[in-house]
């Protein structure tokens, strides 16, 4: 059987199994009666047996991603019972969901991080040539009179004001890494466009401050919270580009569909990347505006980006064999 006709006769089961799963995911098991219970079982068996014919039959990667993570996500249910709930599952979601799909979207966070640091290497450049270049680089409003170093300049207020810099910073944050994410469904054109800008502005504004006799003092102020606030955003722009690869490029499926399977997945970074600009607004609100050496502050942006690297790269996930493959 040809696989276009192989998904078209199965595609109302996989689609009830979904509307089964996701009763689950809200309610669990408990809310299931028992015809509900007798139709997830015969779905995951249904599905599974689809798994193997598309592996047999050499079905497309996307197709066979599909249906393996259907039979994934139905086996937590169907030999686990009622899964996750309340704490239990936001603590598996930052303990295994997020790490998981952050590794493996690397190609779509690769992009972004490409993109970004190639536009901050030629700002830096540009900018460090002729500082006057700033101006074409960067909005002009957003141009600062370095007139003192960054750190004196971004903290000169007292520390009772922290509370409300930090949510202020988290804000800004999260509508940043959020027009990377929703720039997805403009072909990915918004999300490129936004992580280009980040990376110019970076660029651009160290020169600057470089060229002024600063420039240490730039990085050491940015590196404490900068490391957890630039890789949110590049995962922020790894979750767009998700979903553009589902509207360009949805294989076997329809467009419909691979949105839906997509939007699943970059719906899990973009929740992991909110919770990480809140640590990262508030080290930038109550950490960096302490008066620390410019060491100390560089070795806390070395802390930070190795914690982070563990968190995200190397840290073991505890995942059963066919877990949102």
């Amino acid at each position: 059987m040809r696989e276009h006709a192989f998904i078209e006769r199965r595609r109302q089961g996989w689609e009830r199994l979904e509307a089964l799963l996701a009763k689950a995911d809200r309610g669990g098991l408990r809310t299931f009666d028992a015809s509900d219970l007798g139709e997830l079982g015969r779905s995951y068996r249904a599905a599974t047996t689809d798994l193997a014919t598309a592996q047999t039959r050499g079905y497309d990667a996307a197709t066979l991603q599909y249906v393996n993570r259907l039979v994934a996500r139905a086996h937590a249910y169907v030999y686990v019972g009622s899964a996750r709930g309340g704490w239990a599952r936001i603590r598996d979601f930052f303990r295994v969901d997020f790490p998981f799909e952050v590794r493996r979207s690397w190609p779509q966070i690769g992009i972004c991080a490409a993109l970004f640091v190639l536009a901050a290497a030629i700002a830096y450049g540009v900018v460090a040539a002729r500082p006057l270049n700033v101006y074409a680089l960067v909005p002009s409003a957003e141009v600062p009179l370095v007139r003192e170093s960054l750190h004196d300049s971004n903290f000169a207020f007292d520390g009772t004001f922290a509370p409300a810099m930090s949510t202020a910073i988290i804000t800004n944050n999260v509508k940043v890494a959020a027009l990377a994410f929703a720039g997805g469904m403009t072909l990915g054109i918004v999300t490129l466009w936004a992580i280009l800008n980040n990376g110019l502005m970076l660029g651009a504004l160290g020169a600057l401050f470089a060229a002024k006799g600063f420039g240490l003092d730039f990085w050491a102020t940015v590196a404490p919270h900068g490391v957890i606030e630039l890789s949110s955003i590049q995962i922020a722009g790894g979750a767009g580009l998700l979903l553009a690869n589902a509207i360009v490029a949805p294989g076997a499926l329809r467009r419909g569909d691979a949105l839906r399977r997509n939007g699943r997945r970059a719906a899990t970074l973009f929740v992991g990347v909110a919770a990480l600009l809140i640590v990262a607004g508030t080290i930038e609100g109550f950490f960096s505006p302490l008066r620390l050496s410019i060491p100390v502050r560089l070795g806390a942006g070395a802390l930070t980006a190795v914690l982070l690297a563990y968190y995200l790269i190397a840290m073991p996930v505890p995942l059963h064999p066919d877990r949102y493959r």
